[in-house]
């Protein structure tokens, strides 16, 4: 376990995270949840899913199966997205 480095919080309620921490954990620029427990604040890196690549990757595979049959019903797509969620839910 690391040594515990000390920080300010500011009369704004601002908390600088020590450049050591931050780069280990790979935080700039990024939201964080706070949780509140007894006398213990908790940060946590919110990981948002990057949705604009997952579209991509959607709409790559909903062309590839375009090409490879012709045109699709709105059926068709419906269970094209509906198959592609199941699989990265992972069932």
């Amino acid at each position: 376990m690391e040594e515990p480095e000390i920080t300010i919080v500011s009369e704004k309620g601002q908390v600088v995270i020590p450049k050591a921490i931050r780069e280990r954990m790979k935080i700039a620029k990024m939201k964080l949840l706070v949780y509140c427990y007894g006398d213990t604040l908790i940060l946590k890196k919110l990981e948002i899913p990057d949705v604009e690549k997952k579209l991509e990757a959607l709409y790559r595979r909903i062309d590839r199966k375009i090409a490879k049959y012709g045109e699709l019903s709105e059926e068709e797509i419906d269970e094209e997205i509906q198959r592609y969620r199941r699989e990265k839910r992972g069932g």
